[in-house]
């Protein structure tokens, strides 16, 4: 679908600390095969800090950058892949609440690690059928430092990383002009993710871990029973969810600079991702996803505010935005950068690009300091990265919780 007159205006980050592979290799939370094979070399852990947390911390820097009022706002379009807080209980409405705080509705877009390009789809219908207010803010966070998720084993196509973005999606303008949409799924796929795992009661309820590998591990045993798993290869969804979006944004993958995609290792990303657009890894972002891990939904949108505030996509380039969902579904948009990044404008003081890269701190004693919400809440640029010993990890050998899958 191609849209006018729907822009960014606004976009921000909240990027804990990293902890790196290595670390994680010598504390026997992380096997050192999987770690060369792949290619990871940090990943962000926000301890304690909740998810909504992060998503308030990082749509604060976004409606700094976007130039609206929380008068201008019609809608908060909230994402996330994992638990947020208490049952019963809604994180976009916390969110709203730290933010905007307005009467406006806030809600949840469950659409796993796709959530915020679906939500930017959803803002621009909004924002062309409703005429009353300019902006929608979008934000997503996620915090898997819990004691039913072993991050380091869960899959071996990614490490599941904590963090928050938001984006404001305005009429009025913005630095990125959004140009078309797409999604292409295959829901014949969707067992893929369920591996075997009975419907009720929700895993999660009665104490079941998050373990994508279990359930690959169930389609190898129903393979070699003579069963056949569903079929399809989730790169053929890819690269038709981009051809027909490139199309109706009236360009050619020749003419995109960068492409913003999922934090996947470097196997699964060349397989899912890379090939299937026909790109090589410096046309993603895999020099920088590989320092700071798969933080779901907000994945794209960590990627586009890296690009734009480090001046690596400039005033007429073209940036291609994809994602991946459970079902399966890959989803996409292409946006064009019409102006620069300029560190003074609508900035906190002293945020110059390049001072919030996620800390690190190697010695395996050592507690990260600062940590509170909103100490890591700008950009990252080329530096490397920092990092600390994970608070509260639960993985030491021994510790982990039985991984029987369930989400």
């Amino acid at each position: 679908m191609r849209v006018d007159d729907i822009y960014l205006a606004g976009v921000g980050t909240y990027l804990p600390p990293v902890v790196t592979t290595e670390h994680a290799v010598q504390e026997s939370w992380y096997d050192r095969a999987d770690r060369e094979a792949s290619g990871m070399e940090s990943v962000m852990v926000a301890g304690e800090t909740p998810a909504p947390e992060m998503a308030a911390r990082a749509a604060e820097v976004a409606l700094r950058r976007s130039g609206h009022g929380p008068d201008d706002f019609g809608a908060l379009l909230h994402s996330d892949s994992y638990h947020q807080g208490p049952d019963g209980w809604s994180a976009p409405h916390y969110v709203l609440r730290r933010t905007l705080n307005r009467p406006i509705t806030a809600l949840e877009v469950r659409q796993g690690c796709l959530g915020m390009i679906a939500s930017l789809e959803m803002a621009a219908h909004r924002l062309i059928a409703d005429r009353g207010r300019d902006a929608v803010l979008l934000t997503a966070g996620d915090n898997f430092s819990t004691p039913l998720v072993d991050r380091w084993r869960a899959s071996r196509m990614f490490l599941l990383a904590d963090g928050g973005a938001a984006a404001v999606v305005s009429r009025r303008g913005g630095f990125a002009r959004v140009l078309a949409f797409g999604t292409v799924s295959n829901p014949g796929m969707e067992e893929l993710h369920r591996g075997g795992e009975v419907l009720f009661p929700p895993g999660i309820t009665i104490g079941r871990s998050l373990n994508f590998e279990e359930r690959s591990d169930y389609w190898r045993r129903q393979w070699a029973e003579g069963v056949a798993p569903p079929m399809g290869h989730f790169g053929e969804c890819v690269a038709e969810a981009a051809e027909k979006t490139l199309e109706e944004a009236g360009i050619s993958m020749e003419k995109v600079t960068r492409v913003c995609h999922t934090g996947f290792a470097r196997g699964s990303l060349e397989a899912m991702f890379l090939d299937p657009l026909e790109i090589d890894e410096d046309r993603g972002l895999w020099d920088f996803v590989r320092r700071i891990g798969h933080a779901g939904a907000a994945d794209p949108f960590i990627g586009l505010e890296h690009l734009w505030t480090s001046g690596q996509v400039v005033t007429g380039d073209h940036v291609l935005l994809i994602g991946s969902a459970p079902g399966m579904e890959a989803g996409c948009t292409v946006v064009e950068i019409v102006a620069p990044y300029e560190p003074g404008n609508h900035e906190p003081e002293n945020d110059e690009p390049g001072n919030h890269e996620p800390e690190n701190h190697e010695s395996e004693n050592h507690e990260p300091e600062n940590h509170e919400p909103g100490n890591h809440d700008s950009r990252t640029d080329d530096h490397g990265p920092r990092s600390h010993a994970p608070q509260n990890e639960k993985h030491e050998p021994g510790n982990r919780e039985p991984e029987n899958g369930g989400r």
